[in-house]
């Protein structure tokens, strides 16, 4: 039994996950971001406490979280901003007694796609995330590779264009600012696009051959080819699994494969490209794996 918690920007989940990836207790509250850090800290330290009730033992934590950890301990880059600078996992090691293993919710995502998931049948695994922000994580013979700089995966800030629109990082035209689910529905409205109110919509207009929508997805596979193709000739993954809001885009599998083609060193791409099987739990079957030997 390993705990597993996925703290994200809105709900926080908790759960006990055996070594086969089967939730056996599953726990979800709102994540109080209105009140702060500590109270943050406080409802992770209550759910482990009420899982490791359930467990009848006191068990291995695992958290995905937003943001990085540092070469300081300490959290960067985190949308929920009272993590940053915050010491995030020593703070929880004291609280917990106990060592605790804290990685982005890319790593975990990928992670729990490799262990439990679309690529479990697979020596090298990248995990994509493609939400809210882009994302990656590095899975090898089912262990995380996250590099010295603690960056390994992060093919969402590589840019695709220097003279394109500029990127919270510094930089202008990363790869996030165009797959990312914001990202994608602004260049719908740099376009002219006024007809839509979210990328879900941009999507089923292209799909009713909307002009403007059809050029946004188009576009979007463009780039999407170009972007994949950049991490599949440095690190070329026995399999690209996609996951995140844009990851449920049809086209993506479809023509996507046949956009990656035309930039891979290669006469032709021989990555499969797959939906993540394992959906919201991700993230919990993820931060539990970290633990596993």
């Amino acid at each position: 039994m390993r705990i597993g918690i996925d703290l994200g920007g809105t709900k926080t989940e908790g759960a006990l996950v055996n070594d086969n990836g089967s939730v056996i207790s599953r726990r979800r509250l709102a994540t109080p971001r209105a009140d702060g850090y500590r109270a943050i800290v406080d409802q992770i330290v209550s759910l482990v406490d009420q899982l490791d009730a359930e467990a009848g033992r006191i068990c291995s934590v695992g958290i995905a979280a937003p943001g990085a950890v540092d070469a300081s301990g300490r959290v960067k880059n985190s949308n929920t901003q009272c993590l940053i600078g915050a010491a995030f996992q020593n703070d929880l090691e004291i609280r917990l007694d106990r060592p605790v293993r804290v990685e982005n919710d890319a790593n975990c995502f990928a992670l729990a796609e490799a262990l439990f998931g679309a690529g479990r049948d697979m020596p090298s695994v990248f995990g994509v995330i493609m939400g809210t922000g882009v994302g990656g994580g590095i899975v090898v013979q089912q262990r995380l590779h996250t590099g010295p700089q603690h960056i390994a995966g992060e093919w969402g800030h590589n840019s695709l264009d220097p003279g394109g629109p500029p990127c919270y990082c510094g930089q202008r035209g990363c790869i996030e600012t165009y797959l990312s689910g914001p990202g994608f529905f602004a260049d719908y409205q740099r376009l002219g696009g006024t007809h839509a109110a979210s990328p879900e919509q941009v999507i089923l207009k292209a799909r009713k051959n909307d002009p403007i929508a059809r050029q946004a997805l188009d576009d979007l596979l463009e780039r999407f080819g170009r972007a994949l193709a950049g991490v599949i000739n440095i690190f070329d993954p026995h399999v690209v699994v996609l996951g995140g809001g844009l990851s449920n885009i049809s086209e993506l599998y479809e023509e996507g494969p046949r956009r990656i083609a035309k930039y891979v060193f290669n006469p032709a791409l021989e990555t499969p490209i797959r939906r993540n099987i394992n959906g919201d739990s991700a993230g919990v079957l993820g931060a539990a794996g970290l633990w596993r030997p």
